[in-house]
């Protein structure tokens, strides 16, 4: 308990540099750009508008308000997808400055993690827009979705801990999670309903946690339902239990760190 503790004194110790990684991260994504961070609301509104028109009218998918059905469900991929990847390569990437001054290193992915939360609450906009133009009638419910972005930022956080330990010593993994991402998106019902899915593949959709967190996104945004206590239990366990794994292999492991960055 004692050790928690001062871990967390240490955290806000260096609140403010985690405060000043992420905001020169968004300032290089955003530099000489004219629009600059109004691409994080355009980009998934673009994204959702292509995959509306080629999933909706070559599929033919029966799903009320297609398109705020998609753009939701991309736009927190999305965010996971982005945040886990910048976090797995914060480590080695920022060698040099792991070797001149003591910094605790799970600032590196925990501010990869958020960076990639700024930008998805102006995605967030893009959703909610979306949502007003097809009719989705917006309800106070919609509080719940932003419980289901904090689910999806620990559990983010979690996995980038895990990626940023290992691939230090296995540079390889880097591009094998590009290709499981790649599967992780199609196996998560994002541009297509769950009923499509066969039986015999229903145990895949079950054990992923991207579904969870999507289902709880949709349930109080799209739906006005306020999401379960079951569908709430998973999504806090899978974000806890991650994170919790994810803190004990990047501890155990950065000690080692300075030898391979």
């Amino acid at each position: 308990m004692t050790s928690l503790k001062n871990h967390l004194i240490n955290f806000f110790k260096y609140k403010d540099l985690l405060k000043l990684l992420v905001m020169k991260d968004l300032k290089i994504k955003y530099k000489r750009s004219i629009l600059g961070i109004i691409w994080s609301l355009l980009n998934p509104l673009l994204t959702m508008i292509i995959l509306t028109l080629v999933f909706k009218e070559l599929f033919r998918f029966n799903i009320e308000n297609f398109a705020a059905y998609v753009i939701s469900g991309q736009v927190l991929f999305t965010f996971f997808s982005e945040s886990t990847s910048l976090a797995m390569s914060s480590i080695y990437s920022s060698g040099q400055i792991i070797k001149k001054v003591y910094i605790p290193k799970y600032i590196f992915p925990i501010s990869k993690v958020l960076y990639s939360l700024v930008n998805m609450m102006f995605s967030f906009l893009a959703v909610i827009i979306v949502c007003i133009i097809t009719d989705v009638s917006i309800k106070p419910t919609l509080i719940f979705s932003l419980l289901s972005i904090f689910y999806m930022m620990v559990f983010s956080i979690g996995v980038g801990l895990i990626l940023s330990s290992v691939v230090v010593f296995f540079r390889d993994i880097e591009h094998i999670y590009g290709v499981l991402l790649t599967a992780w998106m199609y196996a998560t019902p994002i541009i297509y309903p769950m009923d499509i899915m066969p039986n015999k593949f229903l145990f895949l959709l079950y054990s992923n946690p991207l579904y969870y967190f999507i289902a709880h996104f949709r349930e109080g945004l799209l739906y006005g339902h306020i999401p379960s206590w079951e569908l709430n239990f998973q999504c806090l366990n899978y974000s806890i239990i991650t994170l919790l794994v994810g803190l004990y292999l990047f501890y155990k492991r950065q000690d080692k760190f300075i030898l391979y960055v």
